[in-house]
């Protein structure tokens, strides 16, 4: 008689899923906003399309992953930060147009379901949804062996927000003597691992390197919703993968470029350790991480203090950190 193999078998539990479902339908329900419509764990989700008070609302769009910090958080045996950064690094995007983030998809996938981890890092997606202000309305988790290791997991994240058309932040307006505002990261964000993994070793990524390594990425959403009420933010750039370097050109008009001066805030001291570790240029680390700031924003240098002083009342630190300039070539100056 031939062995009988069924699907658990085959290393897919789908109870062991369906459990899964059950205890974070709570935690997504903690996230309802205006236009929640529904609960998690039918075929697909809804959200309510009307947005009073807009003329023309515009939907934005993002989705993004956290990268090779997924293997730190493995060494570390610690997964409850991972979800913030997920949501942080799409809700980020959304709101450097000026859209505020509406609903929040996760993808989780993995070569078998460890029904604590998974729990733990969607515990952190609902967190991180709760401050950017978004509902976590849906998402997947799959069970893949033979695609994954056992222990191995990856994620993937997708937030929509609305923006009225009129307000939309596109950069379009900046001029040279235009400031640039920096606000401060959390560390290291979800950038720049494949790097940091090869300066650390397990041990220390376990031990006293864990938290600065895993710290999650700060969600800039109220930050900049609250002060886009109070000043002109002509652009925003998500200082991501590609530091300095590759994000700020992206939000510049022709004929500018930007003078960042480094003077204008203190390096952390993380960066300074992966920099002596590592010996790297200056250029390299401004290429490679964001250097303790994560999002910059460009605005009228009669604005400069009152942007520095909302930024600060909502528990940010921020710096006037340099200028547009006029010149050639979209480029950045440090």
């Amino acid at each position: 008689m031939k062995k009988r193999i069924d699907y658990k078998k085959a290393g897919v539990d789908i109870d062991k899923a369906n459990e899964l479902v059950k205890r974070i339908a709570p935690l997504a329900a903690k996230t309802d906003v205006a236009g929640t419509i529904g609960r998690i764990g039918g075929f697909g989700s809804l959200f309510d399309g009307r947005f009073p008070g807009m003329k023309e609302p515009v939907l934005v769009s993002s989705t993004d992953g956290v990268g090779t910090k997924l293997r730190v958080a493995m060494e570390a045996g610690r997964f409850d930060t991972l979800g913030i950064d997920l949501v942080a690094m799409c809700a980020n995007d959304v709101v450097t147009l000026g859209a505020r983030p509406l609903f929040f998809l996760d993808y989780l996938a993995t070569g078998k379901l460890d029904s604590s981890r998974a729990f733990s890092i969607i515990s952190g997606i609902a967190k991180g949804c709760r401050e950017a202000g978004c509902a976590l309305i849906g998402g997947e988790t799959a069970e893949m062996p033979g695609i994954y290791s056992k222990d191995d997991f990856d994620m993937a994240g997708f937030c929509v927000g609305v923006v009225e058309r009129k307000k939309i932040i596109d950069g379009k307006r900046v001029v040279p003597g235009d400031r640039l505002i920096g606000i401060a990261s959390s560390g290291i964000h979800s950038n720049g691992y494949s790097l940091v993994r090869k300066l650390f070793s397990g041990k220390e990524m376990k031990g006293r390197f864990a938290k600065r390594l895993l710290e999650p990425t700060r969600i800039y959403v109220k930050d900049l919703l609250r002060l886009g009420e109070k000043i002109d933010i002509k652009a925003a750039a998500h200082i991501t993968g590609g530091g300095f370097y590759e994000n700020l050109p992206r939000v510049l008009p022709r004929g500018t470029a930007v003078s960042v001066d480094k003077a204008g805030w203190r390096v952390p001291a993380i960066f300074r350790t992966i920099k002596k570790r590592a010996g790297l240029e200056d250029e390299q680390m401004y290429r490679t991480f964001n250097m303790g700031i994560g999002m910059v924003l460009f605005v009228d240098g009669k604005d400069v203090s009152e942007a520095i002083k909302c930024i600060k009342g909502s528990g940010a630190r921020a710096y006037d950190i340099g200028e547009v300039i006029k010149w050639a070539r979209r480029e950045v100056i440090i």
